[in-house]
């Protein structure tokens, strides 16, 4: 059995280029919500098998900000904190994938 039933990972990716990136789009401040609601809920950590991770490029920066869940390789987009608390209340905690929100 893996030592986590989910890996949220957040692309953080900043380009040099000028070029769309989940960096200019809050990605980093969604990061640390994502975290801390996954704490909040006692998903976070061993004790509730979830992990919220950072990540490079996912290169699908024209589609974000983006995220991804793992095992289950949902890939999600974003806008606000409701949509991070309905990732992580939906998906992490209930197991439903958010339809609304894939791409």
């Amino acid at each position: 059995m893996s030592h986590f039933k989910h890996h949220l990972f957040f692309c953080l990716n900043q380009r040099d280029d000028g070029g769309a990136c989940c960096g200019d789009r809050d990605a980093e401040a969604m990061f640390d919500y994502a975290k801390k609601k996954a704490k909040a809920l006692g998903l976070h950590g061993k004790e509730g098998a979830c992990r919220v991770n950072r990540a490079g490029c996912f290169d699908r920066c024209g589609e974000g900000p983006v995220c991804v869940v793992y095992p289950d390789a949902v890939w999600y987009t974003y806008v606000d904190q409701g949509d991070i608390d309905e990732i992580v209340e939906s998906h992490l905690r209930d197991g439903r994938v958010v339809e609304r929100l894939k791409i």
